[in-house]
């Protein structure tokens, strides 16, 4: 027997399985919504530093340009994603009672869709013209 093998844990040698096999998939995924929304962010920023003083029609037919309002959802969902993925490592890392963390993990996840759903919405209804 070599030495790795006593660092097995037992059920791990029994079942042929390591760990639970997402942890690379979840770094990915946040380090793709993160590149994403550097580029997405500045995009905002300049579009915001274009409007600042514009009236309310001047904008709201900013926003109703299709390239506008396809970048605008893309930045929504792409930021609730990652913040979404960063909240949930913080609460893997930090949260130890295993149900106040499954419910925090139910509650960050239905607060991000929510709030992601509820931003669509309005950008969509902006560029929908209703």
């Amino acid at each position: 027997m070599s030495a790795n093998d006593k660092l097995r844990n037992p059920l791990k040698t029994a079942r042929g399985l390591g760990s639970a096999k997402d942890g690379t998939h979840h770094f990915i995924v946040q380090r793709i919504t993160a590149i994403a929304l550097v580029f997405l962010s500045i995009y905002v920023l300049w579009l915001i530093v274009s409007l600042v003083g514009a009236d309310y029609a001047t904008v709201r037919a900013k926003v109703a340009n299709p390239c506008h309002a396809v970048l605008l959802i893309a930045f929504l969902v792409s930021m609730f994603w990652h913040a979404q993925l960063g909240i949930q490592v913080i609460i893997e890392d930090y949260v130890h009672t295993p149900g106040l963390a499954v419910a925090s993990q139910l509650a960050v996840r239905f607060v991000c869709v929510l709030a992601a759903l509820a931003s669509v919405l309005a950008v969509l209804r902006i560029a929908l013209g209703s």
